[in-house]
């Protein structure tokens, strides 16, 4: 494996809203878009491509066959397809792209298929907080997350991100999850709550433990919280890494998420200075999630 950083891309809402969609309160959040204008999420994305990352998210984080059965009335076998077009769009995006790219020695990004918390379909915010931990087994997650992953998986995503984990036992249900798909690879990102603990109250440290039952992941790190979290989180944590596998970091941009108003905008924090930081702890895929677009 190429020992250079692979640069992830950025917030996918961040610039739907930008582009003037309005997901705030929206149950499905940008999943919505890949329904309404799926346009719209090849855009996005492209420009993002122009900015040079070597990885591109889907458009799936929310998307849900329960959710887009609920919210806009598809049937099941119409609500799978819908999640597999995120991938579908993904590729083409990059195949467009690098169809125009007079860049000879650029790597050709490749597809993470989006696999958010199950804190994500509630729409509540618990996927900063892990509340329904206590409310569900690691098999009833695993029921939850295994038509999504397996969406991802057929349509032929290059890696599935499993993203903004708040919990031990939801780590433990995707991780199970991914073996039923031995041919899949991810990465296990987790949201945290402070310099050592993931958003439940557990410490990074375990979470860390319990990626390494994996040989299908790549990396395992944190996304979505602050970027001044990063640099102790990965500390905290190093002696509980297997060797062969590596960080993946992307913070938001510091600002505070509030489930009730949104967004609580105050000084951005610069990843410049931070990103090399990261790199020098052993963190191989580096972006930036809520918040970050594109320069």
């Amino acid at each position: 494996m190429d020992p250079s950083p692979f640069i992830l891309d950025g917030g996918l809402a961040t610039e739907l809203e930008a582009s003037g969609f309005q997901l705030q309160g929206d149950p499905l959040w940008s999943a919505r878009i890949l329904h309404s204008n799926p346009q719209a999420i090849k855009d996005v994305r492209y420009r993002y491509l122009q900015s040079g990352p070597d990885v591109i998210t889907t458009a799936t984080y929310q998307a849900r066959i329960e959710g887009f059965v609920k919210y806009l009335d598809l049937r099941p076998e119409e609500a799978q397809q819908m999640i597999m077009s995120g991938v579908q769009l993904a590729k083409e995006t990059i195949r467009e792209f690098m169809s125009h790219s007079t860049v000879s020695d650029r790597r050709e990004p490749v597809v993470a298929g989006s696999v958010g918390p199950y804190g994500a379909f509630l729409h509540d915010g618990s996927e900063y907080t892990g509340a329904y931990e206590d409310m569900m087994t690691v098999e009833e997650l695993k029921d939850w997350h295994r038509p999504q992953i397996q969406c991802l998986a057929k349509a032929g995503a290059d890696l599935v991100a499993m993203e903004t984990i708040p919990s031990l036992n939801e780590a433990e249900a995707l991780v199970e999850v991914l073996r039923e798909f031995p041919e899949a690879k991810a990465w296990l990102s987790f949201s945290c709550k402070d310099i050592q603990n993931i958003s439940s109250g557990r410490r990074f440290s375990e979470a860390v433990q319990v990626a390494c039952r994996s040989s299908q992941l790549v990396a395992v790190g944190l996304n979505c919280c602050p970027a001044l979290l990063v640099k102790p989180l990965l500390e905290s944590a190093k002696s509980h890494k297997k060797a062969d596998l590596s960080w993946v970091v992307y913070p938001n941009s510091g600002e505070k998420w509030d489930p009730k108003t949104g967004w609580k905008t105050k000084k951005r924090t610069s990843f410049a200075k931070l990103s090399l930081d990261w790199k020098e702890q052993g963190a191989l895929w580096i972006g930036g999630c809520c918040r970050v677009g594109p320069p």
